[in-house]
């Protein structure tokens, strides 16, 4: 039997003045769900996210945890957790006490405090961290820290702002694995705000793209990266192979006119586009293939003839950009693949398959 969200929001809205920050926004979180509120910076993501907390007041619509409307109830009688990007750790108290402090604030007994503060130390990897200062921990320990402190109290809902975002990439990458491993142990229902679309998918079981104030786009994250819906999610995901074309035919698959050449795609036609219009057009870069120009290609797909302008190594990985017709597109392939054995100037045949191409409205929705 399915069972209900456990966090519903329906058509909220904030305004500063005359400016939207949150516009009609409705999203369902179900519980033990970790979704990445993911969009540029000033789209709405934090404010949404202090309103869910009840640190700012919305203008319109209902937020409701497990069935009873939120409106009216305090911050600190919501039961939320926050971890704020500063962090906001206690210099003058040790490991031990920061941790604890809002169970303190409860009213938790020391035996019981001792109990659940070592509980989340263990959880975090810092069992033997109890009596540091905060002054002599890394980034990443302080990091840890904070998100024991968050989870001690039991939340029943844990929100997150960005709270990565001080520290080095190589150090966040390491650290958004374990994040998502101690929330996902925990089983708490969390929200996470990010602009780093890397981040967001390291984390994510759900991403909702913001823009502007507005939901543009939410799901898992695989399901996303193969069918964006605007270009402004594609171009957040790092797609670049986006071109203009026009639909000249339509049956079993669909024919595009473009300027890299005629491309095909398996039908119907999306929603709202017909033969004739003009539409936007994706090519995945990790979905081409290339061999020399005389290569009798065996896979189902459009042959395209191409010239290799540029090779970039990026660790395990290659970048082969290349002008094809009058486009200028990118192909990316591991770099042990014999596909990368090009020099800049060579000429190419292009395999692009079906599925490697998705159509967009040619305007933003």
């Amino acid at each position: 039997m399915p069972t209900s969200p456990i966090l519903q929001l329906d058509k909220v809205s904030k305004s500063y003045g005359e400016t939207f920050a949150i516009r009609d926004v409705s999203l369902n979180i179900d519980r033990g769900e970790l979704v990445c509120l993911l969009g540029p910076s000033g789209c709405g993501k934090t404010t949404l996210l202090r309103i869910i907390a009840g640190l700012e007041t919305m203008d319109s619509g209902t937020i409701s945890f497990r069935g009873e409307d939120l409106y009216g109830i305090a911050p600190h009688s919501r039961g939320f957790g926050f971890m704020f990007q500063d962090l906001a750790l206690f210099p003058h108290m040790d490991v031990f006490g920061n941790v604890g402090f809002g169970l303190r604030m409860q009213g938790m007994s020391r035996d019981r405090v001792r109990m659940r503060v070592d509980e989340m130390l263990e959880l975090v990897d810092l069992g033997d961290y109890r009596n540091r200062k905060i002054h002599e921990l890394s980034g990443g320990e302080r990091q840890r820290v904070a998100l024991a402190r968050s989870l001690a109290p039991a939340p029943k809902l844990l929100m997150l702002d960005e709270p990565l975002g001080s520290l080095d990439r190589v150090l966040r990458e390491s650290l958004q694995l374990q994040v998502r491993s101690i929330l996902k142990e925990i089983g708490v229902t969390a929200i996470y705000v990010t602009h780093d679309k890397d981040e967001a998918f390291a984390l994510a079981d759900t991403i909702v793209f913001v823009n502007r104030g507005k939901v543009v786009q939410s799901g898992p994250p695989e399901a996303l990266f193969r069918a964006p819906a605007t270009e402004m999610v594609a171009r957040s995901l790092g797609l670049r192979n986006i071109i203009e074309g026009t639909i000249i035919g339509a049956s079993e698959s669909v024919e595009i006119a473009s300027p890299a050449g005629t491309l095909s795609t398996a039908g119907p036609l999306p929603g709202g586009i017909s033969v004739g219009d003009s539409v936007l057009v994706i090519i995945h870069e990790r979905g081409l293939s290339l061999a020399p120009v005389h290569h009798e290609w065996s896979g189902m797909g459009i042959k395209l003839s191409g010239v290799v302008n540029e090779q970039k190594f990026r660790g395990g990985e290659s970048e082969i950009h290349m002008t094809v017709g009058r486009s200028e597109l990118v192909s990316i392939f591991p770099t042990v693949d014999a596909q990368t054995e090009v020099t800049p100037g060579d000429e190419v045949s292009v395999l692009v398959p079906p599925e490697a191409v998705t159509l967009l409205p040619s305007a933003e929705a």
